[in-house]
Parts: C-alpha cells; structure tokens; sequence
C-alpha cells in the first residue's frame, strides 16, 4: 500500500510536468491571428458569424438593412419560414405544441388535424426503449451528468438498431423519430438511476402515457407522484419549441451538419452534438445564470434597490464578484441585438408561473437585473451595439419553478434541440453536401529530426 502510495504521488508529479510542456507547446502568438486574417471562432470581427452553409429549416435576425445600413432590430426567429411569435400566438391551450413544431421543421410546413393527429401516434409508437434497456444500460454505471449518460445511450441505441448505417432519408427518419420519441425517457431515467445509486432515493421509473405531450409525459415521469398543473405543462411545452432549433450555426446543430458530412451513422452524430450541447458556453449556460443569481440573492440585501444591485453587477463586471469571469451570465449574443424572441416569450411565461408560485419578488428581481445589467454592460465595454438578454436568462429561473433539478437543465435542452439537430442532419443528407474540412495555417517551425540517444 506504500509503495503504492509513492508511486501515485510520483505519476502526479510527472503529470503536472507533462501539463506544463502541453502549455507551452500548445502557446501560439495570438497576432497572428490577425496577421493572417484568421476568422477566431468562425467570427468576423464584429462577432457575426463566418458565412459556412445554406438552409432553409430557421432563419435568426438581430438586424435589418435600413437604407443601405446594418440597423439593430428587435429579434426574430423563423421555424421554415414561419415567425415564431405568430407560432406562438396561434397555440393558445393546445397541448401538442412542440409535437407540431417538430412536424414544422422536419417537413417543411404546418400539419393540418389528421398529419398532426398522425404525426402524434407515431412518435407515441417510437416512444418505447428496447427491451432490457433501461436495466442493461442506464441503470449500470450511472453518470452524475446527466448529458454524459444521455450520449453514451444514444451511442448504445446503435447496437439495438437492426440497419444502423444506412443514411438513406427514410432510415435515418425511422432513427431520427426513434431519438426525438425517446430522449426524454432516456435522460429521465438516468437521472433517477442516479439519484437511486448515489444519494439514496426510491427508484420509479413511471412509463410515459399515449395520451399526453411530450411536455406532460416529462413532468408526469419526472415527478414522484406524477402530478402537474395545466400552466406547467404548458410552460415547459414552450420552453421545448423555443429550443427546438435556432439556426445551422449555433456550436451544436453545426457540430451535427459537420459529422454528418462524413457519413457516419445518425447515433454518432446526435452524440457528438450532445457533447457540444453540453458545455457551459452553450447548452449549459442557464445552469451559470442560476449560479450567479444564487450568488447575487446572497450579496444584495435589498432585492428592489436598483442602486446596490447595480453596484454589486458593476462588482461582477469587474471581476471582484462572482466567479470573477466579468460575465453577466444570461447577456448578450451572437446574433441578437435589441431582444431575444426566444427570451421575450419564456419571460411572459415565466411572469405568469412566478405568480402562480409565489414567487414574484424573484421575477423582479430578475427583470431588475436584466435592465441593469443592460446598461451597465453597453457603457463599460464600450459596446457599439445594444446588448440583450438571451434565452438562458430566464430558462433556468422557469426550470426552478417547474421543479426540474438542474442536473436536467441541460438535457431538457437536448430534448428538445434533437427536433432541429434531426431536421439539419436530414437537409445534410439530401443535399448531398461536401466533406466539411476547413483549413487552419500552420504557424509553427520545421525541424531536423534528432535521433532519440541524441536528444538532451
């Protein structure tokens, strides 16, 4: 057991010399970015993205041209040529929103009644596990990340799969259909199968009902007594179609439009978008939002004096508060300039919960933060464009209300985004794109090799 001791204590030593030569080495000049005009992140220097490809699934505007001039413009986001606000505004109390949403983009246009109705008992046909599934697979080893547990039994799906590489348009439906159906039992599961093993929870795993939504069957699996109210359900079930897709550019649905160009099979390629979906700087970012808030409710004592709360915000940009990135979590995006479609609606939503719940001394707070953190942040970085909050700024605070747990933040994401990462995977497909390869230049030096005795 000693000697086992020193020598774990001399590997981590070796380690920690290793991760310093991976540092320098892996330690370019970043002028040269500039001096060879390389586009940082797939960005030009106004942070607008790289023109990469052609779709016609979503289109998504911060701007407009106003008499030759780019012009901040309140943000839209259209679903197949149609602006979701209208969408919005033409669900009233149906229930099968983000089912209809799904058909929108992976067809092309509205279903009337009977392809909706249609639509609706297909999925709730795909919407059953293989056998042995859930014991084989998402109860062994299970992940206290939910999104790692997610990808490695999307990656599973595929040995269950009778014709698993065949990218022919109707296999890779039947597959796609199969993931959107199932991802929300998967990722439920998983996280029960956590909270069994590791904390000590009764295990239930309730199976979904035919007769509700995507968004109800959700709550009703995730809840241990299965109970949900109306307005719930129907927040959630928005929360899923505003996610469902935003373009072929944001770092997920492109990670699935660049691995499907290789060819490989449908669970490859919704696995590595997961893995993109995951990290805090996409997928996870709502998770930061709720973080900071917790942070802010705990240094600001007067939740309706907009003069602390903007000193503390001017602490956080600063990088004395917080978790001292300078970041007001939930601000600010690629696209969007004046407001977030996506943000506007899920803010209605979230009013209506908060009041329902009690909570509306958290809603202002947040609407207080969110027209401070505006002004503060166009004033102190010296923006030349107005600064928004995005849709993660009030997605984790509705997830709170609705009584998710925030290990499912992120996978009620993927839930949801699997809709427009199936439609872009498809649209890859039939227009038969190219290899996506683009070129980094190297910058490093050409050396003479040295035989090993010789090296000092």
């Amino acid at each position: 057991m000693v000697h086992s001791d020193i020598d774990r204590k001399t590997r981590d030593e070796r380690l920690n010399q290793l991760v310093k030569y991976c540092m320098i080495s892996g330690a370019l000049d970043l002028n040269l970015y500039e001096e060879y005009d390389v586009k940082r992140g797939l960005r030009e220097s106004d942070g607008k993205g790289v023109l990469t490809g052609l779709t016609e699934i979503s289109d998504v505007m911060g701007f407009k041209n106003v008499q030759g001039k780019k012009t901040p413009c309140e943000g839209e986001l259209y679903f197949q040529g149609y602006n979701v606000m209208d969408l919005k505004e033409g669900f009233n109390t149906r229930k099968f929103n983000f089912e209809e949403i799904t058909y929108l983009l992976l067809f092309g246009a509205l279903p009337n009644q009977r392809q909706l109705k249609e639509f609706i008992e297909i999925l709730n046909q795909y919407r059953e596990l293989p056998s042995k599934f859930v014991r084989d697979v998402i109860m062994k080893a299970p992940s206290m990340d939910i999104m790692n547990a997610l990808q490695r039994s999307v990656l599973t799906l595929y040995s269950y799969d009778d014709n698993p590489d065949d990218i022919s348009i109707p296999n890779v439906l039947r597959q796609a259909l199969t993931l959107i159906a199932t991802m929300p039992l998967i990722s439920v599961y998983a996280y029960h199968a956590y909270q069994h093993y590791h904390n000590d929870r009764s295990l239930v795993i309730r199976y979904p009902d035919p007769e509700l939504s995507t968004a109800e069957n959700i709550l009703r699996i995730l809840r241990s007594d299965g109970q949900y109210t109306e307005l719930e359900a129907r927040v959630l079930d928005i929360a899923l179609v505003i996610h469902a897709e935003h373009g072929g550019g944001n770092n997920s649905t492109f990670t699935t439009h660049v691995v499907s160009s290789t060819g490989t099979d449908t669970y490859s390629a919704v696995a590595a978008s997961l893995g993109s979906l995951k990290g805090p700087r996409h997928g996870g970012a709502n998770l930061k939002v709720e973080n900071m808030f917790e942070d802010i409710k705990a240094h600001v004592s007067d939740w309706e004096d907009d003069r602390e709360i903007y000193a503390y915000l001017r602490k956080i940009v600063s990088k004395e508060a917080f978790d001292g990135s300078g970041l007001i979590y939930g601000m600010g995006h690629a696209v969007y300039t004046l407001s977030d479609p996506r943000a506007v609606i899920l803010k209605e939503y979230a009013r209506s919960l908060s009041e329902e719940k009690g909570l509306t001394k958290e809603f202002s707070l947040y609407e207080r933060v969110e027209n401070l953190a505006s002004d503060l942040l166009t004033h102190h970085k010296n923006l030349h464009k107005p600064i928004c909050c995005n849709v993660d700024f009030y997605s984790g605070f509705v997830y709170s209300m609705l009584g998710i747990p925030r290990q499912m933040f992120t996978p009620i994401f993927a839930m949801s985004r699997i809709a427009g990462w199936s439609a872009h995977r498809i649209e890859e497909l039939v227009n038969e794109g190219k290899l996506i390869r683009p070129a980094y230049k190297y910058v490093g030096h050409h050396r003479m090799y040295v035989p090993l005795e010789e090296r000092e």
